[in-house]
């Protein structure tokens, strides 16, 4: 077999990004609906993306002794529920951009329903769990999506 599928990955529409997710039998609970713990995944997985597309390196990091992000603090507003076998869109905007942290806007949307919002405070952290000014390249790659818009 010469065709290899690659791993689902998102897309920027201006300084938004989009990360697509299909809800299946493993997300939900008994009811068919999406545990709440899930949407903290779908989350991790779109800012990871975000992290990737703007060529932000954490593992090298990681493995150099730098540091790494961990998320700081998390707001989280459940706001309808969503069911096996939808289609759910992960939007994420960088809002704020500080010495060693970034505060970032996701939402998980179906259609036009807006399910789960969250606002949180990612850090980048030393080897040590102290906070630490992130590595100047990725504060640029950071301000190519900075925006002003907390909603759509």
């Amino acid at each position: 077999m010469t065709i290899q599928p690659h791993p689902p990955g998102g897309i920027f529409d201006g300084t938004l990004h989009l990360y697509a997710v299909r809800v299946y039998y493993e997300d939900t609970d008994l009811s068919g609906i999406v545990y709440h713990a899930n949407y903290l995944r779908w989350f991790e997985r779109a800012r990871s993306d975000v992290l990737r597309m703007l060529d932000i390196d954490q593992r090298a990091a990681i493995e150099a002794g730098e540091g790494a992000y961990a998320v700081a603090g998390i707001d989280l507003q459940y706001l309808r529920p969503a069911k096996l076998d939808d289609d759910v869109v992960i939007h994420t905007r960088c809002t704020q951009l500080k010495a060693a942290s970034v505060i970032m806007h996701q939402r998980a949307i179906r259609g036009s329903e807006l399910l789960c919002e969250a606002r949180l405070r990612v850090g980048f952290v030393a080897p040590s769990g102290r906070p630490t000014r992130q590595p100047q390249p990725w504060r640029d790659a950071f301000m190519t999506i900075l925006s002003q818009e907390e909603t759509e």
